[in-house]
């Protein structure tokens, strides 16, 4: 599954790339306003820090909520109390745009995520000219070189990486990289099958200094708690917030992890 995901998302950048060059895309990154401050907006606090996800569908949950206007979603989870957002832009499965991600940066004041299954380095790009602050890397759909290499270009273009793991081993690799933004995804990408205890497992390998952040398998206060007493300083949450009342959902999550 996440090779087909990745597969995907590149073959759909390739054809992106036929008609926007990456030289053209390049300058647009560079000058872009600059990216915001990530590190500081999730900080760990005495409460958790939540990451508010724009999610249309998923390929294990099928469609999930039509969000006709991503910006007015976004504005909502701001009003929440989110530290951040996240932008699902992978098309195919998701049903997510680059023009998503463009419309959530404009509408709020917060770092803004770009989700999608990123390989290369037009894709990086591309998320630096529509306004991202952070990409998300998965370790396990990158070999240790081009990971770093693309975990390279993200700090060189001002962004900040959220490496995704999905094990000790993984854990290790997004270490090594010098992450600062570590997360552990309870959904294994190969499987799609959940392990909500996994970050409590692996979190012990992330080193003092690294934000930790946790994924996947939140639909209740409950799911926070037990992530946040597991060590999680984060929380990404899509599902829960885009098949209910955001703002609402979003506090009672937030009293949750405090």
């Amino acid at each position: 599954m996440l090779a087909d995901l990745t597969a995907g998302a590149v073959e759909d950048a390739e054809a992106r790339a036929a008609s926007r060059p990456e030289a053209d895309v390049e300058r647009a990154a560079l000058a872009q306003t600059p990216a915001l401050d990530v590190l500081a907006a999730l900080a760990p606090s005495d409460r958790v820090r939540i990451i508010a996800e724009v999610k249309r569908a998923s390929p294990s949950r099928g469609d999930l909520a039509d969000i006709p206007d991503p910006a007015a979603q976004a504005r909502r989870y701001e009003e929440g109390g989110a530290s951040a957002i996240s932008v699902l832009t992978e098309a195919r499965r998701f049903k997510g745009s680059l023009a998503d991600l463009e419309a959530v940066k404009a509408a709020v004041r917060l770092p803004v995520l770009r989700k999608d299954f990123i390989a290369t380095r037009y894709q990086v790009l591309e998320a630096r000219a529509s306004g991202a602050d952070l990409v998300l890397l998965i370790v396990a759909a990158l070999e240790q070189p081009p990971l770093a290499e693309l975990f390279a270009l993200t700090s060189e273009l001002g962004m900040t990486a959220l490496v995704e793991a999905h094990s000790a081993d993984e854990v290790s690799r997004a270490v090594d990289l010098g992450a600062e933004l570590i997360g552990v995804n309870a959904r294994d990408l190969s499987t799609f099958e959940l392990d909500r205890d996994l970050f409590g497992r692996v979190a012990g390998l992330i080193p003092d200094g690294a934000i930790k952040v946790a994924e996947s398998a939140v639909l209740a206060p409950a799911d926070v708690a037990h992530y946040r007493s597991a060590g999680a300083d984060v929380v990404l949450i899509g599902e829960a917030l885009v098949t209910g009342d955001p703002v609402a959902t979003l506090r009672t999550f937030l009293e949750a992890g405090s």
